[in-house]
């Protein structure tokens, strides 16, 4: 049983699906999720920013660490995607009430998040350069982009414990926990970035090994709280073991997940291929043009996440007319981010470009894309968001 004033901290922060008005309440949720996705972003996007103007040859650090998103995205987001079944199995637990299944939920999916972590960081280590030649990387810059690739899967347990973490957290409507402990570890990888590459001289190896401290913070700021709840989301590691029901819900739903996020980035990996086969220039242009679409698509996602949360939160609780409007607030509010979000690209992408890169021939590479890219983003929201109500619904 809680005390009262555990119960005034948690309404602090989390939020109620199943009751009061959609819109309003989906936005709460869904700030804090778009504020947490561009930080987690920002952990790549300063490593660019830092290695293109303070490194030397910075030029080919900006080309060694861009030329490998493409590859970390696919790798990553395949095993991210385990992380929805957690939330929609703890969401619908939650909703429903039933204490034990929550308990067991919350357990296997930590356990989950160490395991995958270390097969990531085993696989990404071992694989580095291989995965890089088979991309086609410009002979110049493999060397430092394989070195970047292992330091920064080193910190792959980190990294999935973390975002396994905020998965729990966000089915119980707490979104802006995780934003604050990134806030504080996307501070820290700023701050790290500049005293390796500027102080001790280093370059692709120092931003990498900042962002693997950084996430190592937020790894252990999200299991401290998970540690010290007093309900039935507290972790404890003790009880650590794999529930075979627990884990059988979150798996059916993460692997289809994480699948479907590697279809996607096994296409990019392709189209990265292809622009390793140009010069130095067009792979550092097409490479900070890629944050662009990382951030507007980070930020619909967010909205995904809230479907998914609110629907299955819904449907535990069996309060079943709330879904369909929980689906339309969400398609609605993705929509309207992409669609803005590519005019405002358009408008002043080249200013946005200058943030990743000096040389002008090199924002006119990256232009070529953005020119292609800004009609899209809108209409994915309309696929993405029925592929998260359908998750949302166990599906």
């Amino acid at each position: 049983m809680k005390s009262p004033m555990a119960l005034h901290r948690s309404a602090r922060y989390e939020i109620d699906m199943t009751h009061g008005p959609i819109l309003k309440k989906l936005l709460l949720f869904t700030v804090p999720l778009i504020l947490s996705s561009i930080l987690q972003l920002l952990f790549n996007a300063a490593d660019v920013v830092v290695v293109g103007r303070f490194a030397r040859q910075g030029d080919l650090c900006l080309a060694a660490v861009g030329s490998t998103g493409s590859l970390t995205s696919l790798i990553v987001n395949m095993f991210v995607g385990l992380s929805v079944g957690t939330n929609v199995v703890v969401a619908r637990a939650w909703g429903s009430g039933d204490h034990k299944a929550m308990e067991d939920s919350v357990h296997t999916s930590m356990l989950v998040s160490v395991v995958s972590g270390v097969i990531l960081a085993v696989v990404g280590v071992i694989g580095a350069r291989v995965f890089l030649e088979w991309m086609n990387t410009p002979k110049e810059v493999i060397d430092l982009s394989s070195l970047y690739l292992r330091i920064y899967f080193a910190g792959m347990p980190a990294n999935m414990i973390y975002n396994f973490g905020s998965a729990i957290l966000r089915s119980v409507g707490d979104t802006r926990r995780p934003l604050i402990y990134l806030i504080i570890a996307g501070a820290l990888n700023v701050i790290l970035n500049l005293f390796f590459v500027i102080k001790c001289h280093m370059a692709a190896d120092g931003v990498a090994i900042a962002s693997v401290i950084a996430q190592v913070l937020s790894a252990v700021m999200i299991t401290v709280h998970l540690c010290r709840r007093d309900d039935n989301c507290r972790l404890s590691l003790s009880k650590l073991r794999f529930n075979v029901p627990s884990a059988k819900r979150v798996l059916m739903l993460g692997i289809p997940t994480g699948l479907q996020n590697a279809i996607f980035a096994v296409a990019n990996t392709f189209v990265q291929t292809g622009v390793n086969t140009f010069d130095a220039v067009t792979v550092s242009g097409n490479s900070a043009a890629v944050n662009a679409d990382s951030l507007i698509f980070n930020t619909q996602s967010a909205f995904y996440t809230a479907c998914s949360s609110f629907i299955s939160r819904n449907w535990g609780a069996g309060r079943k007319e709330r879904i369909l409007k929980s689906y339309i607030a969400s398609l609605t509010y993705a929509f309207a981010a992409g669609a803005i979000c590519g005019v405002l690209l358009l408008c002043f992408g080249r200013e946005f470009l200058s943030i990743f890169a000096n040389e002008q021939a090199v924002i006119d590479a990256g232009m070529q894309r953005i020119k292609i890219m800004g009609f899209s983003y809108g209409i994915c929201a309309f696929m993405d968001c029925s592929i998260a109500a359908a998750r949302g619904l166990g599906k």
